[in-house]
């Protein structure tokens, strides 16, 4: 048998199935039962439904696997939805993944007298706190990520398409990084907002010892020092890390991603098959993790002082850490942690898509229009 053939959805079931079979089953559902059994040669002798009736019947065959695509609609409620739980997926599970080296980061920008390097800062932690100090913070990271995510991927694609049909095909077509650049950066507004109550917990949990075990009484005492305002207080310095992270995290992948199928790979996207795909998605987020990182250094430095010290002002980490320390302090373990952060998200994302019968992301670049 066929491995397109291989599932667990009988075959005649298929939308892409012409056979007798299907014809059958179609006619005995929509039928009289009774009148359906009583011939004995129904297959032979029953007509052949007509195109309109066949057509108001279509929704009961399920779509073939060897099919992609026909499942979810483009640009559908349902699109979107799958995309939202893609998000989710791709940043709330990458994201705790990597609470140790986001661990150390964040202790290294606070105290670099104490944490002076990678390998230093993970002894320390060791010795001090154990194993399980490592995974400290892990339920605000898995929370608070998970829900930038959702807004974050989900709103790119409604933006990309909104701007793009602003545009019209041939604009779209012609000044497609503005587009990119523009969806990514309205996505992550909404998206910061979201992440910003959870960012400031995670922060004082992970670099002040001994604060709170957990969210569940983390939140609370933060609250209680902070008020509810403070929870927000590093909103601004997030916008400044996470716009410009964000904008060149979707528009450097769509351009790579588009520039390997243009020019590593000899086949058109679409006769790739979805392994390599996902492969080209990796290492496509990967290239734009590390452009991601450099952009964006500056501005996590002031969202982990701002959230560790109370009342500090961004006048005042500007002062104690120096320009030079913003742009350098923690940046080597940052471009390996969000360089495998974004590959890995990526290819997490189009993974989901891909199971929900979606193509990957990016690699085709819009045609204009055709002029009358």
């Amino acid at each position: 048998m066929e491995s397109s053939k291989n599932s667990l959805i009988p075959s005649f079931l298929y939308s892409s199935s012409s056979s007798p079979r299907s014809v059958l089953l179609d006619q005995v559902i929509n039928s009289n039962s009774n009148a359906a059994f009583q011939s004995p040669n129904l297959e032979k002798n029953s007509p052949s439904p007509s195109p309109k009736t066949m057509a108001s019947r279509k929704n009961f065959l399920i779509a073939s696997p060897t099919e992609p695509g026909k499942g979810i609609e483009m640009y559908s409620r349902d699109f979107y939805a799958a995309c939202t739980v893609g998000g989710i997926l791709s940043c709330g599970l990458t994201h705790m993944a990597v609470t140790p080296l986001d661990l150390v980061k964040c202790n290294m920008q606070i105290d670099p007298a104490k944490y002076k390097s990678i390998s230093s800062g993970f002894g320390i932690l060791l010795k001090e706190q154990g194993v399980r100090g490592f995974f400290r913070g892990w339920v605000p990271t898995l929370l608070g990520y998970s829900a930038q995510g959702a807004c974050k991927f989900g709103f790119y694609e409604f933006f990309k398409k909104y701007y793009s049909d602003l545009a019209g095909p041939e604009f779209a077509a012609k000044y497609k990084t503005l587009i990119y650049l523009a969806g990514s950066a309205s996505a992550e507004v909404i998206a910061d907002v979201a992440l910003c109550p959870f960012e400031a917990v995670k922060v004082r949990i992970q670099t002040q010892p001994g604060f709170a075990r957990g969210m569940s009484d983390g939140f609370p005492k933060f609250v209680k020092s902070e008020g509810y305002g403070g929870l927000y207080k590093g909103l601004a310095p997030l916008w400044g890390r996470q716009i410009p992270y964000t904008m060149m995290k979707f528009a450097s992948f769509e351009t790579i991603v588009e520039m390997i199928y243009k020019y590593a790979i000899p086949n058109p996207k679409h006769e790739c098959s979805k392994g390599l795909q996902l492969g080209v998605s990796f290492a496509g987020g990967y290239v734009a993790g590390v452009f991601c990182a450099i952009v964006s250094h500056p501005a996590d430095n002031l969202v982990s002082f701002l959230n560790n010290a109370k009342g500090a002002t961004v006048g005042d980490a500007v002062k104690k850490i120096g320009m030079v320390g913003l742009f350098t302090r923690g940046l080597p373990l940052r471009i390996v942690m969000i360089g495998t952060l974004t590959g890995a998200q990526w290819g997490l994302y189009d993974a989901f898509k891909v199971f929900v019968g979606l193509p990957t992301t990016g690699g085709v670049t819009p045609a204009p229009a055709a002029k009358a």
